[in-house]
């Protein structure tokens, strides 16, 4: 572009000025641009996951030796909330009762459960009868449906079974995260992968045969 200006065929001095801003704009602008290529190193380098995002998808080790009949615990994996609650007798006697109601009774959707969990029990959806672990968001929106653990009658259902119900949008899960027929939700809650590495004591995030290789165990 500077020659092109020198020995324009008009040959003043405004072509050689005009030169030589054009000339200048084209340095301030390759300079420019180095500074701003300098100035992103630090936004571009804060864009890296943070040790804390990291480790977000670590397992987590839970103790249950504190769990009673009917409780929940709550814990963080994958920045999702994972439930964890001790099933009563009364629930487990009437969960094989609402296969006719529900969407998916056997569990047959592969993607909402570890293999192994639905080989132990399709219908209890757990490695151990009594103890349920599931990703406690609904899998309509991802709302956090309610914990209705009681068998009693319920506004939202007059033969209420036990199970998890969403205000937000009416949809109803069993104990063991199965969904009911004709509501929102499409699918089961999620089972996560997980194992035990005693009676009291859950990792959640890792299948079994992966317990040797993370350390987790």
């Amino acid at each position: 572009m500077v020659n092109e200006a020198v020995i324009d065929p008009a040959g003043g001095e405004d072509s050689i000025n005009t030169g030589r801003r054009r000339f200048l704009t084209a340095t301030t602008s390759v300079v420019g641009a180095v500074g701003v290529g300098i100035a992103a190193v630090p936004f571009i380098k804060s864009w890296n996951p943070s040790a804390r995002a990291l480790l977000a998808g670590a397992p987590v080790t839970v103790d249950i030796s504190a769990l009673q009949e009917g409780q929940r615990l709550v814990v963080e994996w994958r920045g999702q909330p994972i439930w964890i609650v001790k099933r009563s007798k009364a629930i487990l006697e009437a969960l094989p009762t609402l296969d006719s109601q529900l969407r998916d009774p056997e569990s047959e959707n592969t993607d909402q459960q570890p293999e192994y969990v639905r080989e132990a029990n399709p219908e209890l959806r757990s490695i151990r009868p009594e103890i349920s672990v599931l990703v406690g968001l609904c899998t309509h929106l991802g709302c956090s449906p309610e914990m209705v653990a009681e068998i009693r009658p319920e506004p939202f259902d007059p033969n209420w079974k036990g199970g998890y119900f969403c205000p937000c949008h009416k949809s109803k899960f069993d104990m063991a995260g199965r969904v009911y027929k004709g509501v929102p939700a499409p699918i089961n809650l999620a089972v996560p992968p997980h194992y035990y590495t005693d009676d009291n004591t859950i990792v959640v995030g890792v299948d079994p045969s992966q317990s040797n290789d993370t350390g987790a165990a």
